[in-house]
């Protein structure tokens, strides 16, 4: 039983720390997509993604693919070292 409960332990700590990179990753991405004056709907034409997905995304709702983090960030016209080279993804 003991096991258990640790192992609930850590599978809430990895939750929350999968949210924590969700909601990072999508306030990067709305602080990127401002900057280049850039409405939901423009930045999904441009990454070719749908615009309801982006919007998920900014809220922290969505577990997004590595392939779809690479549209955005090519959209956003950076790249994955100038993106994630921030003090929110540093531990």
């Amino acid at each position: 039983m003991r096991s258990i409960v640790g192992g609930s332990i850590v599978g809430v700590k990895l939750i929350l720390s999968n949210m924590e990179i969700k909601e990072k990753f999508g306030q990067k991405v709305k602080e990127l997509r401002e900057q280049k004056g850039f409405s939901v709907e423009q930045l999904a034409n441009i990454s070719n993604v749908d615009r309801n997905y982006i919007s998920d995304i900014e809220k922290g709702k969505r577990n997004v693919s590595i392939t779809i983090i690479e549209k955005i960030i090519l959209a956003l016209d950076t790249d994955f070292i100038e993106f994630f080279n921030d003090n929110s993804f540093k531990k």
